[in-house]
């Protein structure tokens, strides 16, 4: 029986040739808190972590040097955790299920205690012909099989890898970008219907988590392409974070951090930009990628909207007090400090309140 918040013991055991068994340590784990308690809830969320050997030794796809200490921040802090999201770029497997057995055995202690979330990202999913969105080979033929199954996530169809879920006060809507979301297909109608689903009265804090990035980076890859997101990505998907008033978007794909203001249609919504009182009227967007994999560069290029970035190794921590109270932090893999942080303070009238195109339109014509 699944009783919220309550504590389970368990085990993992495996049945010999000769009858006899063997048997693992001791786990525990707690139930998530049902949508809409009230109690003290922290999330970490990050992207392309990767793996990486202990005793400095080369291995296959080498290059993930800052993952070990993001594993050893969350496993030295897991009593201050209570669910995690690795959005995209896993292990970096790239066909090789040895790799997956590695990084499987390297996050154990924190996936046995607490729920580990993912999102598809390219090194998941992409390969040539397969169906999805990018028709390039990071995936090492793997076509998104080893991710959609080594990790459960409450999908329709675990082919197609977006997907709800809830705890406590937290909604969240996981896209994927690997398979189309513009408007008009499926994944569209999704992400729609699990933002404008939610009961915002019970589930105050509305966040949106993908891989690539589909709202705001200053990645100098994207800024040499003009667009400084994955194309097509907020164009399609604004007016819903907009309309549904999502708090914080989230990404990886791009290996650094970096924070926006609150933002629709390349413009700032709001002034501030540590503590947050009333409406947002924008989305908050922030690139979270520095999971572990070799860091991405900066453009040059000054931006109104960036407030924050980093050039390093790390991870993103929310936690929501009450219905009223968000605390987000970004911590540096390194050390576990606070490098940048913000605050929320509003009610249900603030999430209420109307703002450029976030109610219906209306007219004084009778």
């Amino acid at each position: 029986m699944n009783i919220d918040n309550c504590r389970y013991t368990y085990q993992l055991g495996h049945r010999l040739f000769n009858g006899s068994y063997v048997w693992s340590r001791t786990y525990h784990f707690r139930a998530s808190p049902y949508p809409g308690h009230d109690s003290l809830q922290r999330v970490v969320i990050f992207g392309d972590m990767g793996k990486a050997e202990r005793d400095g030794s080369n291995e296959y796809n080498n290059f993930q040097p800052g993952s070990l200490n993001t594993t050893d921040q969350l496993i030295h802090d897991l009593k201050n955790i209570d669910i995690v999201f690795h959005i995209g770029d896993i292990c970096y497997a790239n066909g090789y299920l040895s790799q997956w057995d590695q990084f499987t055995s390297q996050v154990e202690p924190i996936a046995s205690t607490v729920p580990y979330m993912i999102a598809s990202g390219n090194h998941e999913r992409d390969w040539p012909g397969t169906g999805s969105f990018y028709g390039n080979m990071d995936s090492g033929g793997e076509c998104g099989v080893l991710a959609e199954t080594m990790f459960y996530v409450p999908a329709e169809n675990r082919a197609k890898f977006w997907y709800q879920t809830d705890y406590g006060m937290f909604r969240f809507c996981i896209g994927d970008t690997e398979h189309d979301w513009r408007e008009g297909t499926e994944q569209y109608k999704f992400i729609e219907h699990c933002l404008a689903s939610v009961d915002r009265q019970k589930q105050p804090w509305l966040i949106f988590l993908a891989h690539r990035v589909l709202g705001y980076s200053s990645g100098s890859f994207y800024a040499e392409e003009g667009s400084f997101e994955e194309p097509m990505g907020r164009e399609n998907l604004q007016g819903l974070w907009q309309k549904y008033k999502v708090d914080i978007a989230i990404y990886g794909h791009v290996h650094n951090y970096e924070r926006t203001c609150p933002i629709y249609q390349n413009t700032c919504t709001n002034k501030e930009k540590s503590s947050y009182r009333g409406p947002l009227n924008g989305t908050i967007h922030v690139v979270a990628g520095g999971g572990g994999a070799s860091l991405a560069d900066f453009t040059t290029i000054k931006t109104k909207w960036s407030i924050y970035k980093d050039l390093d190794f790390g991870f993103v921590k929310l936690t929501a007090f009450d219905h009223s109270n968000l605390l987000f932090e970004y911590k540096k893999s390194s050390d576990g400090k606070v490098y940048d942080s913000f605050t929320i303070s509003r009610d249900y009238r603030d999430i209420l309140a109307c703002t450029v195109d976030s109610c219906p339109l209306t007219t004084l014509a009778s």
